[in-house]
């Protein structure tokens, strides 16, 4: 069975596309991003509170308000890291933190909405949804973006994922 690891790295060998090519500011680089839902800025007071996070590639910057579960706390505990982002399906980007985050009374991803965190606890994988998705019984939620949801599907290559400041 095929691992979105295997998989990541089968794709990185053949060449697919700009897989681990670096990042890409997309269109709108260099231009300040707006919260997912409102198009508004995103409030300083979400930022305040320690449990957001911010995935970074190039020019382009998703801001994620964490939950108050475990899986967040650990993943939480893990930053700042710089790790690789690959694509999976036509909807997610993923990468994997170093260590598995415990998912114990942590809450199933069951939204389906783009901007969606999640871990798959099967592969030890984060998950940034930029499409909508099908709820699954391994997938748990970590967060929402709050900001710039439209750049996740332009990530790729190496990517600075930190506390927020």
């Amino acid at each position: 069975m095929m691992t979105r690891r295997n998989f990541i790295s089968v794709a990185a060998a053949l060449g697919a596309g700009a897989l681990l090519s670096g990042c890409a500011g997309g269109e709108n680089a260099g231009e300040p991003t707006t919260g997912a839902a409102t198009g508004a800025p995103v409030e300083e007071d979400a930022m305040a509170d320690g449990r957001t996070m911010t995935v970074t590639c190039g020019d382009a910057t998703v801001t994620y308000q964490l939950n108050d579960s475990a899986a967040a706390d650990a993943l939480l505990a893990q930053l700042p890291l710089t790790l690789e982002v690959g694509d999976f399906s036509d909807n997610e980007k993923v990468f994997y933190p170093p260590e598995e985050l415990d998912v114990t009374g942590a809450p199933l991803a069951e939204s389906g909405e783009a901007g969606a965190l999640a871990y798959y606890a099967p592969w030890g994988d984060v998950v940034m949804f930029y499409g909508s998705f099908s709820p699954n019984g391994a997938l748990y939620e970590l967060g929402r973006a709050v900001d710039g949801m439209d750049a996740i599907a332009g990530l790729s290559g190496a990517i600075e994922v930190a506390l927020a400041e």
